[in-house]
């Protein structure tokens, strides 16, 4: 039984998700702005339906208190002529209904004054349980709601004789066309929201498409590169966000191109460092005859070869941790202790003028056993290049807020032509300085490795006789 495979995954470009995070941050916002809008308007409806009922309600009540019958000339006794009165006097708005409810005539709106028709669905004047329900209710104000349409309303009750109340006046308001003015100005708001959304869809569509056309450059850049091809770049339009990424890309195609030359230049030559030993085994191993003495040699040289090897695979291995952060591990250290145990150690290479010049007194931000191995394998280089008796001097000085530690020899000295290659790895120069000289050509590469890691630098000093090398490093560590 097989088994299906998964489906590719699949993914929204850049350019989408940029666009639907801004579809959605406006729509809330225009959503937002609307809802509150609409909030906004219903709210002012409120307050000015809540302000007439108060002032209708507040005249009738002034009215009440301190009217005159104008047919008597004297206080109303009569609660059917004070509203009657009262009725007459007044104006209704559009939406307003002014009601005088009679008890004992059944809330019969007869004494109702009204200018003109209501542009409602059912006026409360026609409507017997709504002016019930109004009548008999215990508050003074309130909202009532029917299927024909709501009814804001207020009254003030009228009692003569004591008792319960004999009238009322009921003023009613229905909110119906002004809430409908409000929802047209929510839908409109609406409408002009939608619009804006498209637009905003268009335009952004453009921009992040004009934007993000950079980082699809790269993007693609970075598809077509391969191990043989690190010479695209991509061009630099602009001094913006996007044209910095592009000049991070362009720096970093060539630290890959750079890296990649010398990882091909280092394979080569350590291919070729190496074949050399492996092949004079394997002849040797082959021609190796049953004769003691001649199986002894062959031994012998075997074992040499196979040191050698050992000693370019360990180089190797250093200079492959010498770009780690950890290579080198920094710490206080006396300057002049540190010269004096490199003079000590270097002592023992071979015999020797061994000198010690000068000596730095101060302290330093070193790894003592990096400095220790690049300054002894300086000597051994010395050594390597001299004869019994020549002088070799072993020194340090302060240079400023910097250190240099050396080694000078009074060998044959190095080619002008040979200064530039000779820290290169497997490089030893074109012209050789000495006739025992067995090693691979990582030594001084290892040397300016340890010096690098401590963010300084080793050079070759032009000098009358011999040759001076000098570690050239900062007094402290680069934070």
């Amino acid at each position: 039984m097989t088994t299906a495979e998964p489906a590719p995954a699949r993914w929204i470009s850049a350019r989408v998700r940029i666009l639907l995070w801004l579809l959605v941050v406006m729509a809330v916002a225009l959503a937002a702005v609307a809802t509150t809008t609409r909030s906004v308007l219903v709210r002012d409806v409120d307050h000015r339906i809540s302000r007439l009922l108060a002032q209708e309600t507040s005249e009738f009540t002034n009215f009440e208190a301190q009217g005159f019958d104008p047919e008597t000339g004297r206080r109303f006794t009569d609660p059917d002529r004070l509203i009657h009165v009262f009725l007459e006097r007044q104006y209704a708005d559009t939406d307003e209904e002014l009601l005088g409810l009679v008890a004992r005539e059944g809330l019969s709106p007869a004494q109702r004054v009204q200018q003109r028709e209501i542009p409602v669905r059912r006026p409360l004047h026609e409507d017997g349980a709504a002016r019930r329900a109004i009548f008999e209710a215990d508050e003074a104000t309130g909202t009532l709601h029917r299927p024909e349409g709501e009814i804001r309303w207020a009254k003030v009750s009228v009692a003569r004789h004591g008792g319960e109340p004999e009238a009322a006046f009921v003023v009613a308001f229905h909110p119906e066309r002004e809430l409908a003015r409000v929802n047209e100005v929510f839908r409109l708001m609406l409408a002009i929201s939608g619009v804006a959304l498209m637009m905003t869809t268009g335009i952004g569509w453009a921009v992040a498409g004009r934007i993000l056309k950079p980082v699809r450059t790269v993007r693609t850049a970075a598809a077509q590169l391969t191990e043989q091809d690190l010479t695209r770049r991509i061009p630099v339009q602009g001094r913006d966000d996007v044209a910095a990424l592009a000049e991070t890309f362009n720096a970093m195609l060539d630290r890959l191109e750079r890296a990649f030359a010398a990882q091909r230049e280092f394979v080569d030559d350590a291919g070729h460092e190496l074949r050399t030993p492996i092949t004079i085994v394997r002849g040797h191993l082959e021609l190796m005859g049953d004769d003691p003495a001649e199986r002894e040699e062959t031994v012998r040289l075997v074992t040499d070869e196979l040191d050698r090897m050992s000693r370019i695979v360990e180089d190797l291995l250093l200079l492959a941790k010498a770009e780690r952060p950890d290579f080198v591990t920094p710490a206080p250290v006396q300057l002049a202790e540190l010269t004096a145990d490199v003079f000590v150690k270097a002592r023992t290479l071979g015999e020797r003028d061994w000198q010690l010049p000068e000596v730095a007194d101060g302290e330093a931000e070193l790894d003592a056993q990096r400095i220790t191995q690049a300054m002894v394998q300086l000597a051994q280089n010395a050594v390597q290049h001299t004869t019994a008796g020549q002088t070799v001097r072993i020194g340090s000085r302060l240079c400023g807020n910097r250190v240099e530690l050396y080694v000078a020899d009074s060998g044959p000295g190095v080619q002008p032509q040979d200064a530039d290659v000779i820290f290169e790895r497997f490089r030893r120069g074109t012209a050789r300085r000495g006739a025992r000289t067995t090693g691979a050509g990582l030594g001084l590469s290892i040397v300016r490795a340890i010096a690098e890691g401590h963010r300084g630098g080793v050079r070759l000093e032009p000098s009358a006789a011999g040759a001076t090398f000098v570690l050239d490093l900062p007094l402290e560590e680069d934070r």
